[in-house]
C-alpha cells in the first residue's frame, strides 16, 4: 500500500502563504445583474455559485428542503433560494433587497450584487449599481425588452457602468431560436446606443440549466462567443481611481492626546505619500503628509480604496465634511450645482422644499432650486416636470446652506455622489449624481450693515418674533391674529401681518394649490418673515402651510428662539361646519382639488411652542394665552441684543 507523505510545517506553511499571495494578487470584478422581476437574476446567481463550486455540503441539503417549500422549479432545486435569503422574498419569489455574494474562479475574484426587478425596489438596484463596474442586464427572451430593461439600464449607466453583459436568459423556453435572440439584440442596441456604455455583449444562456453560464451549451451551435464565466473573467475594467488627483475625505479626527493629530479616511481616488504636499479642499491651505498609518501600521504612502490616517506637518484646520487633495488639481467648492436624481420616494420631489444632501462625508441643508426636465424612460426624452415621482430620473439644479466640495459624477463617482434625506422621517429619498457647479455672480456678498436687528429691535423696546400660527382653513388662526397684532399695537409694539390670503394677492399671485406650489408659497413668506424680523419687527404669520417640512425649514431661517410656532387645533369636523367662506362644501363636492383636509394632507405640529385648542374657547381667551407666553418668554440666546 502506498503511503501519502505528509507534508512538513514549514512545507504547509509556505503552501499557505503561496496560495494566499497568489488569491490576493487576483483581481476584483464587482458587478450587478439587474434587470424586470422574473428575469432570472438570482437564479443566475445561484448557478454561478453552484458552478464555481462555493455551496458546503449543508447549504446544499437546506437548499433541497427550501425548494421543496418555496421552489418554483418542480423537482430540481431552485437556485434562486441561494440568494432569495429573506422569507418575503421566498414567499413572494420575488428580490426586494440587495443581496450581495462573493465567487472566485482561478483567475478572477468576485463581488455579485443581486438587484431587486420589481419597479417598487429600483432604489435598492441604484444602490447595487453604485458601486459596481459592469452590469449583467438579464432579459426574458419570451418577453424581451421591458421598460424596466429600459430604466435600470439607464440607471446603470448614469452611475457610471460602462460594460454591459445582455443576458438573454431563459432561451430554453424558446428553444433556443436564434432569430428571437438577433432580434432583442437588436432592440436592446438601439435604445442603448445613448447611453454611452464602452461595451455591450450579448449572451443567449438558461440559468436553471446551466447554458452557457460556465460550459458551453450543445443546444446552441449557432453560438460562438464566450461563456458568461469566461466574459467575466477576461473583461477589462479600468479603474481610473488609481491614476486621478488625490481625494481623501475626512472621516474622523483621531486626537487622543495633545501630541497625536491624525486625519482618518479612505482614499477615495489617487495615491498620497509621505511628504507629499496637499491642499484642504474648503479652505485652499497647504501642508505636507509627515507620516501615513494603515492597520499595518506606519506605511510609505496609499492608494484608492485603502484606508489610512493621516499626519501633516502643520497644525491646521480640517475636519470631517473636508478632504485633503492635490494642490494642483482641487474640486470644485460650492453651494450650488448640477445633478441627476433618481427619486425613490413614495412622496413627490417639490422643488423649494428643503431636504438634507448627505455625501461620503459631509451634510448640509439642500433645496432643488430647479427641475430642469425630467427623463422619460420609453424614449429618454428631456420632458417639463414640476415634480418627480417615485422611480423617475431628472436634472436638477441643486442649492446648498453650506459650500461643499465635489467633482463631477462622470470624473469620480466617490465624491461626486450624494443622497437627500427626508428631514421630517430620516428616509434616503434620491441618490444624485452631480454634472457640474454653479457659480454665482461673483459681485454679490452680504452687505456689512452698521444698523443691525438688536439695534433695531431695542430702538422699538420689544424682541423680533416670527410668530407663525398654522392650522386648517376654518381653525381661526386669522381671527386671533389680528386680535393680537390689535392688542400688541395698543400696548406700543410694532407688528406686522403675513395672511395667507391676502399675500396671494400680490407676493405669490402667481402660485396655485399644488403641493409644489404650496412648498413655494411658503418658502417665500418665510424670507419674507426673516427679512422683517431683521427690521426687529414681531411678525404675526398666518398660513396653514400644511407640511411639516416647509415649517422647519422656515424656522431655520431664523435665529434660534426667534420662531414661535402657534399650532391653532381645530378638528376637521369642526372647520368643516364653521367653513366661513363656504370652501368645504364645494371641495367636499370635488369642485376644488388639492383642499387641505379633504383631498391634500394637514401634518399637524409635533412640538409647537404655543398649542391653542379652540373648541369651548373665544378667540380672545386663546389671544390671552399667546400674550401671556410672550411676556413670559425670554430666550437666553437672545437676551440684551433685541432690547427689552
Amino acid at each position: 500500500m502506498a503511503l501519502v507523505e505528509t507534508p512538513s510545517r514549514d512545507e504547509a506553511e509556505a503552501r499557505l502563504g503561496a496560495y494566499l499571495d497568489t488569491q490576493k494578487r487576483k483581481g476584483l470584478l464587482r458587478f450587478l445583474t439587474c434587470g424586470s422581476v422574473d428575469d432570472g437574476k438570482s437564479t443566475l446567481i445561484g448557478r454561478l455559485l453552484y458552478d464555481t463550486k462555493l455551496i458546503f455540503e449543508d447549504q446544499l441539503a437546506d437548499l433541497e428542503n427550501a425548494s421543496r417549500k418555496f421552489g418554483t422549479t418542480g423537482e430540481d432545486i431552485d437556485l434562486a433560494l441561494l440568494v432569495d435569503g429573506l422569507e418575503a422574498e421566498r414567499q413572494q419569489g420575488i428580490t426586494i433587497d440587495v443581496a450581495y455574494r462573493f465567487f472566485a474562479t482561478p483567475a478572477r475574484k468576485f463581488i455579485v450584487a443581486d438587484t431587486p426587478g420589481h419597479e417598487q425596489y429600483t432604489r435598492n438596484m441604484a444602490t447595487g449599481a453604485s458601486t459596481a463596474d459592469l452590469a449583467v442586464v438579464l432579459v426574458d427572451a419570451r418577453k424581451g425588452i421591458l421598460a424596466q430593461t429600459r430604466r435600470h439600464s439607464f440607471i446603470a449607466s448614469l452611475l457610471g457602468i460602462r460594460h454591459v453583459v445582455l443576458a438573454i436568459n431563459k432561451i430554453d423556453l424558446i428553444d433556443f431560436d436564434q432569430p428571437r435572440y438577433e432580434a432583442i439584440v437588436a432592440e436592446y442596441r438601439t435604445f442603448a446606443d445613448t447611453l454611452g456604455f464602452a461595451s455591450i455583449v450579448p449572451i443567449p444562456l438558461s440559468a436553471r440549466y446551466g447554458d452557457n453560464v460556465s460550459l458551453r451549451s450543445e443546444n446552441m451551435p449557432w453560438y460562438e462567443g464566450s461563456t458568461l464565466i469566461e466574459h467575466l473573467e477576461q473583461v477589462v475594467v479600468d479603474d481610473s481611481r488609481v491614476d486621478a488627483p488625490l481625494r481623501f475625505p475626512i472621516q474622523y479626527v483621531n486626537r487622543p492626546n495633545l501630541d497625536f493629530r491624525g486625519f482618518a479616511g479612505t482614499v477615495a481616488a489617487g495615491r498620497v505619500a509621505v511628504g507629499d504636499l496637499v491642499r484642504v479642499a474648503k479652505s485652499g491651505k497647504q501642508s505636507r503628509v509627515r507620516e501615513v498609518l494603515s492597520p499595518r501600521g506606519s506605511v510609505s504612502g496609499a492608494g484608492a480604496g485603502e484606508a489610512v490616517t493621516l499626519l501633516l506637518e502643520d497644525e491646521i484646520e480640517l475636519s470631517r465634511g473636508n478632504m485633503l487633495v492635490a494642490p494642483d488639481r482641487p474640486p470644485e467648492v460650492a453651494d450650488q450645482f448640477t445633478a441627476d436624481i433618481v427619486w425613490m420616494d413614495e412622496h413627490p420631489l417639490l422643488p423649494g422644499r428643503s431636504y438634507i444632501l448627505r455625501t461620503e462625508n459631509d451634510q448640509t441643508p439642500a433645496t432643488v432650486s430647479e427641475l430642469k426636465y425630467r427623463v422619460n424612460i420609453g424614449n429618454f426624452a428631456h420632458e417639463a416636470a414640476s415634480s418627480l415621482s417615485m422611480n423617475e430620473i431628472g436634472r436638477c439644479n441643486v442649492s446648498l446652506q453650506t459650500p461643499i466640495a465635489f467633482d463631477a459624477y462622470a470624473d469620480n463617482r466617490a465624491t461626486g455622489a450624494f443622497i437627500l434625506i427626508d428631514r421630517t422621517t430620516n428616509r434616503t429619498i434620491a441618490a444624485g449624481m452631480i454634472v457640474h457647479g454653479l457659480r454665482r455672480a461673483t459681485n454679490i456678498h452680504w452687505q456689512a450693515l452698521d444698523v443691525d436687528r438688536g439695534a433695531r429691535a431695542a430702538l422699538k423696546n420689544q424682541h423680533a418674533r416670527v410668530l407663525w400660527f398654522t392650522g386648517m382653513s376654518g381653525s381661526g388662526k386669522s381671527t386671533i391674529a389680528n386680535l393680537l397684532e390689535r392688542k400688541l399695537y395698543s400696548e406700543g409694539k410694532h407688528t406686522y401681518i403675513l395672511d395667507g390670503d391676502n399675500v396671494r394677492h400680490g407676493l405669490n399671485r402667481d402660485l396655485g394649490f399644488t403641493d409644489a406650489d404650496r412648498v413655494e408659497n411658503i418658502r417665500r413668506v418665510a424670507e419674507v418673515a426673516k427679512l422683517m424680523a431683521d427690521a426687529g419687527l414681531i411678525v404675526i404669520v398666518s398660513f396653514i402651510s400644511p407640511f411639516r417640512s416647509e415649517r422647519r425649514a422656515a424656522r431655520e431661517m431664523m435665529r434660534p428662539g426667534e420662531f414661535v410656532e402657534v399650532f391653532v387645533d381645530t378638528p376637521l369636523e369642526e372647520c368643516v361646519r364653521r367653513d366661513p367662506k363656504g370652501l368645504y362644501a364645494r371641495a367636499l363636492k370635488g369642485e376644488i382639488p388639492n383642499f387641505t383636509g379633504i383631498s391634500s394632507p394637514y401634518e399637524a405640529p409635533e412640538a409647537p411652542e404655543i398649542h391653542l385648542e379652540t373648541v369651548g374657547r373665544t378667540p380672545e381667551e386663546m389671544t390671552e394665552a399667546v400674550e401671556r407666553w410672550l411676556r413670559e418668554y425670554r430666550p437666553s440666546d437672545l437676551e440684551g441684543n433685541d432690547g427689552d
